[in-house]
């Protein structure tokens, strides 16, 4: 597949998702519907499914619906566990804190691993609380946690889970492509992607990656759900069908995307994304931004978080870049958001587009210094 195209557009995405979408994949979205009962869909489900695997990096089970991000995390948990059963969330921002909030709404037993912003998961604390709670059913983590920039480290605690009834649920949404993922070898049970990360596609789909231990699991598990119930997904994969209409045109785009990525490899992906990540660092370094991500080895390739400059304050700084040069950047979560911006750096991006953005910050920048010194 040739290269895609960069949309020709007015407006400027460096949010950690949704992103910018190629020209080439807003054409396949906009193809003519086809029925979502029918032979022809059943085949490109199919097809859709084994690449998924690929970019999962699985041999085995992958299931796709219409939904967004956080359902794909609230199905994570609903398939695999009971009422009252005990988990650990390993909570290191917003999205794992909205896993504990999950787990609490279905009355699971949640020990909640809460870490500083800013700061990766301690492998330490995760042994110390399955000694101290033999009965753990999971183990719940977010790979790369968008709200802050860290990369929680999945392996070890695959190390933790298998050879046990113990599930290891991973959050890939942000991460998955964009930093390495490897669902089998790490000895994930479920992982839950979505289409406006990595993909470099609309929102709108959830994918997951299933081990043979979390297929066993969705036996036992007592919690409700209807829309979700990954029961009737398999049953209606093997006739090449969703349990409901799908968004039909994002699973033909899905197919599309997937052949460009796999043709570039997820290896050389995730290699471009880390030299890019890396050069918005240092591009925002010399502009006089502090990385809020001290550790480099914790730092995800999806996000560049960093402490605003002293003096321009980060919300002005957004609205400008919004209203006189249509770029769109992310501030901070919760707390955080009037101290910090997070640029995005999952999309089809080139240095160009990074030296873009970093030409227009500098231009307001001097501007709002120009305007305090008056």
């Amino acid at each position: 597949m040739s290269e895609l195209t960069i949309p020709k557009s007015e407006k400027h995405l460096f949010a950690p998702g949704p992103t910018n979408v190629p020209e080439d994949i807003r054409r396949e979205v906009a193809r003519d519907l086809i029925h979502h009962v029918t032979p022809e869909y059943a085949e490109l489900l199919w097809r859709v499914t084994d690449k998924l695997k690929k970019i999962f990096k699985t041999e085995k089970y992958v299931l796709s619906t219409t939904a967004t991000g956080s359902a794909g995390m609230e199905a994570s948990v609903v398939n695999f566990f009971s009422k009252g059963d005990k988990v650990i969330v390993l909570n290191t921002g917003n999205f794992g804190n909205r896993y504990l909030e999950i787990c609490n709404a279905y009355g699971l037993k949640a020990i909640d691993l809460k870490y500083e912003w800013g700061q990766a998961y301690n492998l330490e604390d995760v042994k110390k609380a399955l000694a101290e709670n033999p009965d753990v059913k999971g183990i719940i983590v977010n790979h790369s946690e968008t709200s802050t920039g860290v990369l929680n480290d999945v392996r070890p605690l695959g190390e933790l889970t298998k050879n046990t009834d113990m599930l290891l649920i991973v959050d890939a949404i942000s991460g998955l492509i964009v930093n390495e993922f490897k669902f089998d070898e790490w000895g994930i049970d479920c992982a839950v992607a979505a289409s406006q990360k990595g993909f470099l596609l609309p929102p709108g789909l959830i994918y997951f990656a299933l081990s043979e231990k979390a297929k066993k699991a969705m036996e036992t598990s007592d919690l409700p759900k209807f829309y979700f119930d990954f029961q009737r997904y398999f049953d209606f994969l093997e006739q090449g069908r969703h349990p409901q209409t799908p968004a039909v045109n994002l699973v033909v785009a899905t197919d599309y995307a997937c052949d460009y990525l796999l043709g570039k490899t997820i290896e050389g992906m995730t290699a471009h994304h880390k030299m890019l990540r890396e050069y918005i660092e240092s591009e925002l370094m010399k502009l006089g931004f502090r990385l809020f991500v001290e550790d480099e080895d914790k730092r995800s390739n999806t996000v560049v978080p960093v402490w605003g400059i002293e003096g321009i304050p980060c919300n002005d700084l957004r609205k400008k870049l919004s209203e006189e040069h249509n770029i769109t950047i992310a501030g901070g979560y919760g707390h955080l958001q009037p101290h910090m911006l997070r640029v995005g750096n999952i999309g089809k991006y080139e240095k160009s587009d990074i030296d873009f953005l970093i030409s227009k910050m500098k231009i307001v920048i001097d501007e709002m210094k120009a305007e305090m010194n008056k």
